[in-house]
């Protein structure tokens, strides 16, 4: 019984041994760096003035490292991105998307599309709703939309209460309470990011000066839709008198508003508008945009502070289509890929006070679009039915949220 229990002794040791030197002889692999590299992509970042060739490392849904050159060994995963465009994820500041409460005709309604049906595919990480709720039903709209997106969802709020449900709701001036929308605002710091006022049709400032009032109590900027052309409330007056700096006049190119003052030359008033510090949005829509207005604009070197689409269900299927799709006009238009980039990602960004979104600094959120520039020959119509040819058009490869690949054209970030 002895002898059998050293024998057991003795292969248990020898095992032990071998395992031993097993261990020493083959070291665990070295943790890596980044949880994802993007490499070979060129890189346009606005706020950090990059416009060059670039690898961007990402770990733990942050910006870890923007270089010339990022080792693959360094990375648990790499996406070859070569011939491609990486930027920050658009941030898309006219968007409608209070979808799902079943009202007909209503952008608290079926006029709206979910963030997440479009937002991914275009290269979007944010899109801000452009006053579906007022301070009535914001908070059906945080739960029923903003709570439950993938997309980053961000809010102007609209000066009527019940916010943009059509007809006689819009048009009524006893539910454009600058108190109630201002104290709502600043129930949601940083999640209402404006007050905005649209579709008036009637002769009176109220809905803008209810807007600006809403805006100045809660120290966030307004925009306006300025409706029907009226001749008792003047474009002029509006971006030269009513207007804060800071505050956003969206529908810029529509030319059904007073933006032009004679054929194929710009109002003067939008000049000293600028001037005095108020800013400039394309909002393209279903109806906003004209190239006999976007052209001597562009010409006269009017160019727009920030690109954004007015995605709803009747602009998306129009000449809208997409962010990237407006972006491929303005390309048309002579302005350089990367002034089109900063348009749609940092200048937006700034424009609703979020200084973290539109850049991909290191210790960033890591949302980051990958773009194609296709080469070709693509029709470009606007909202009149004007068309334009181009020879390249921008879409939409990759699409990275907070570190995870959320949209993938190609199968690019499929490992091999």
């Amino acid at each position: 019984m002895r002898l059998v229990r050293l024998a057991r002794l003795a292969r248990f040791a020898t095992a032990l041994a071998v395992a031993l030197a097993l261990t020493r002889s083959t070291p665990a692999a070295p943790a890596t760096k980044y949880d994802l590299v993007l490499r070979g992509g060129h890189l346009i970042d606005a706020r950090n003035g990059i416009n060059a060739r670039r690898d961007v490392a990402i770990l733990a849904g942050k910006i870890a490292a923007v270089a010339p050159m990022i080792d693959r060994a360094d990375a648990e995963q790499a996406i070859d991105v070569t011939g491609l465009y990486v930027v920050p994820g658009l941030v898309d500041i006219h968007t409608h998307v209070y979808a799902g409460t079943g009202e007909k005709n209503s952008y608290a309604g079926d006029l709206s599309v979910y963030p997440d049906t479009f937002a991914p595919r275009t290269g979007i990480t944010t899109v801000v709703d452009a006053g579906s709720s007022g301070w009535r039903n914001f908070e059906d709209f945080k739960q029923r939309i903003i709570d439950r997106s993938t997309t980053r969802v961000l809010a102007f709020l609209n000066i009527v209460g019940h916010g943009m449900r059509g007809g006689a709701f819009e048009q009524d001036l006893t539910d454009m309470a600058a108190r109630p929308a201002a104290d709502m605002a600043r129930r949601f710091p940083g999640l209402i990011v404006g007050i905005k006022t649209a579709h008036y049709s009637g002769p009176e400032w109220t809905p803008v000066e209810h807007a600006v009032e809403a805006g100045t109590l809660a120290h966030i900027p307004v925009m306006v839709d300025f409706g029907s052309n009226r001749p008792e409330r003047p474009l002029a007056d509006l971006v030269t008198k009513k207007l804060r700096p800071g505050d956003i006049y969206t529908h810029v190119y529509s030319g059904i508003r007073g933006e032009l003052a004679s054929p194929g030359h710009l109002n003067p008033a939008l000049f000293e508008g600028r001037k005095r510090g108020v800013i400039f949005d394309v909002g393209h829509g279903a109806t906003s945009f004209a190239w006999q207005v976007a052209e001597p604009a562009i010409k006269e070197q009017f160019l727009p502070d920030s690109i954004s689409s007015d995605f709803h269900l009747t602009s998306m299927n129009g000449a809208m289509k997409d962010l990237p799709n407006v972006m491929s006009k303005f390309l048309a238009l002579g302005l350089s890929l990367d002034q089109v980039v900063q348009r749609a990602t940092w200048n937006a960004a700034r424009e609703i006070n979020q200084d973290a979104l539109g850049h991909l600094s290191i210790g960033a959120g890591a949302d980051v679009a990958v773009l194609r520039l296709e080469k070709g020959t693509f029709g470009l119509p606007d909202s009149h039915g004007t068309r334009r040819d181009a020879s390249e058009r921008l879409v939409c490869e990759l699409t990275i949220k907070n570190g995870k690949v959320v949209y993938d054209l190609n199968g690019i970030a499929i490992r091999r």
